[in-house]
């Protein structure tokens, strides 16, 4: 079991802690629903120093880069990112990912944490044009400090016009003290905010200081168990939930992360199936009664034949029903459709609605 750079203030918080894709992380502090409410309504803070870092550099970055992921990362410009997968080469999808352009050919390409050594082996693979990888994962922390309060509680932190980094880009610059930090306008929360990048040796006087000015705002430490809630009702994949090796983009509606106008491991493929259209969809649902759908309980039509299954599911904090994510045949995945979750021995009715589940 690894631990981040954090384990022992996070035990010292009180955390409640559990493996999570060989990390010791923690899961919750005072509860999910306070931390959830906590980011939809002011700003909390989470370690997710579990996530992977490489850094492809060369000429040949971007020649690398285009090849194994499905966006278009020659849009790029220094200071921005960019949400893509990497596609495998049997129609799946290896990982998602996110890849910053730090500098005219210098990438860095932000993985999943159970998928580090797949995903290095997976690029390194592909890697014929010789660009240079590094794995800094063992050396880098990652702090997402998200919520609507986020900007005006982190402001005194940073000498930089923080209100002024849009969505989706980043800068290189002093934060809580450190310098050459990425501060990131990225998270999977739904509710605006930032991830900041630093070396181990830099989060713990980070944290504090994030910890510390935060303090008139309501700043709380925020477990996984909230993020996952809160990624959920934006609808946003969790990768081996939603998605994996075996499901394809298509059918998981990241299509919009497939461009088409270049080649990528098994776009021909992709561009096919997304012509004819998926058999199967991926499709969000509300609960129609009481009800908590869970990952992998089955999804059934009005005779009790199973169409589908769950991939993910919860009792929406902010919603009060029970909300998940599942695969169906086409024929069921239109908004309204009607469907059931089978939970235990009821089948318990359920509609397809259009995502997001939660509009702040």
């Amino acid at each position: 079991m690894k631990n981040t750079a954090l384990t022992d203030t996070h035990i010292a918080l009180g955390a409640k802690m559990v493996p999570f894709a060989g990390y010791n992380m923690p899961v919750q502090y005072e509860g999910v629903n306070i931390e959830h409410e906590t980011v939809r309504n002011a700003v909390g803070v989470f370690d997710v120093s579990h996530m992977g870092e490489f850094l492809i550099e060369g000429p040949n970055a971007l020649d690398l880069i285009q090849k194994v992921s499905s966006n278009d990362a020659s849009k790029l410009e220094v200071g921005k990112a960019q949400y893509s997968c990497l596609p495998n080469d049997d129609g799946g999808i290896v990982d998602d990912l996110i890849i910053y352009k730090i500098k005219d050919e210098t990438y860095l390409l932000v993985v999943n944490a159970s998928n580090i050594e797949k995903d290095w082996n997976w690029i390194s693979s592909k890697n014929d044009v010789g660009a240079e990888m590094r794995d800094l994962s063992e050396d880098y922390s990652l702090l997402a400090i998200q919520g609507p309060k986020a900007v005006e509680a982190m402001q005194s932190l940073s000498s930089h016009d923080l209100s002024e980094i849009n969505f989706y880009n980043f800068l290189v610059g002093d934060f809580a003290g450190i310098e050459h930090v990425i501060i990131s306008a990225t998270g999977y929360t739904g509710s605006g905010g930032f991830e900041i990048y630093c070396k181990n040796t830099e989060v713990k006087q980070i944290w504090d200081k994030v910890l510390e000015a935060g303090t008139d705002f309501g700043i709380k430490p925020i477990g996984l168990a909230a993020r996952d809630t809160l990624r959920l009702e934006m609808g946003y994949c969790l990768y081996g939930n939603d998605i994996d090796d075996t499901t394809s983009p298509i059918e998981a509606g990241l299509s919009w992360v497939c461009k088409f106008n270049k080649a990528f491991t098994n776009s021909e493929a992709l561009q096919a199936e997304k012509e004819r259209k998926p058999e199967n969809r991926l499709v969000g649902f509300k609960m129609d009664e009481r009800g908590i759908p869970r990952n992998a309980y089955d999804i059934v039509d009005g005779s009790g034949k199973t169409i589908g299954r769950v991939t993910s599911g919860t009792m929406s904090p902010s919603l009060g029903i029970g909300i998940g994510l599942g695969y169906v045949p086409r024929v069921f995945a239109s908004v309204d459709s009607k469907i059931n979750i089978q939970i235990r021995k009821k089948a318990i009715p359920a509609t397809v609605v259009k995502l997001p589940f939660y509009k702040g």
